[in-house]
């Protein structure tokens, strides 16, 4: 989903030389809907906004970052390559999830079925237990953040997982992501105010279970 080039690694020992860098840009992906296919779950106005400027700006000042960090590279600045991670963890962070999260969500939310809702019985005893926990856990998140599902390979199962500000779940914790909640405000609090519980009760009635499905079977194929 994600697509850059790998930027070229540069000599940083003492009189290293410049190195050209050529990148293509992170972009904004398409929404798979409409921004009003989601009501009455999440309001056109909240979709359009979060998409269209809150993901949009994720995209453009990672992009900026990212050619910052060019930059830093061909002149061998260390410190500016250091001074740049922080930015480039939370924009990219934020492009990851939200191009993940658009894709968990579907007007036409699909049955749980298959190797997932088997997983799922395995791992937590039920789906209702399942939604329970990821419910519980992600509303009680201080501040900022994200609730998510993952697939420890290592383990070989299903995990539930919360992440701050916009980190993402496989390069901060490990996992591999396959359903995302996101409570920043920008995401509910137009249409449900404070009352974060009542969204993400809600946002179960638009989970498209095909694409967490595929994203599992994606992640145990290594």
């Amino acid at each position: 989903m994600l697509s850059a080039s790998v930027l070229r690694r540069p000599n940083l020992t003492r009189g290293a030389t410049k190195s050209s860098v050529s990148r293509s840009k992170f972009t904004l992906p398409d929404l798979p809907y409409e921004y009003k296919a989601l009501e009455p779950i999440i309001s056109r106005e909240i979709m359009e906004l979060h998409h269209s400027k809150h993901h949009a700006t994720y995209v453009n000042n990672l992009n900026a970052a990212t050619d910052k960090l060019a930059d830093a590279h061909n002149k061998g600045d260390v410190n500016a390559i250091i001074e740049l991670q922080q930015n480039i963890r939370f924009n990219g962070g934020g492009h990851i999830n939200h191009s993940i999260f658009w894709n968990n969500l579907s007007p036409n939310s699909s049955a749980v079925s298959g190797d997932l809702l088997s997983c799922i019985n395995k791992d937590f005893g039920s789906l209702d237990e399942f939604k329970s926990q990821l419910t519980a856990a992600t509303v009680a998140i201080q501040g900022s953040g994200w609730g998510w599902l993952g697939y420890n390979s290592k383990k070989g199962c299903l995990e539930i997982a919360t992440r701050p500000n916009q980190d993402p779940l496989q390069s901060t914790a490990g996992g591999t992501p396959l359903l995302g909640i996101d409570v920043w405000e920008h995401a509910y609090y137009l249409q449900y105010k404070n009352v974060r519980a009542d969204y993400v009760k809600a946002i179960w009635e638009i989970v498209n279970w095909d694409d967490v499905a595929s994203r599992l079977a994606t992640a145990k194929q290594g």
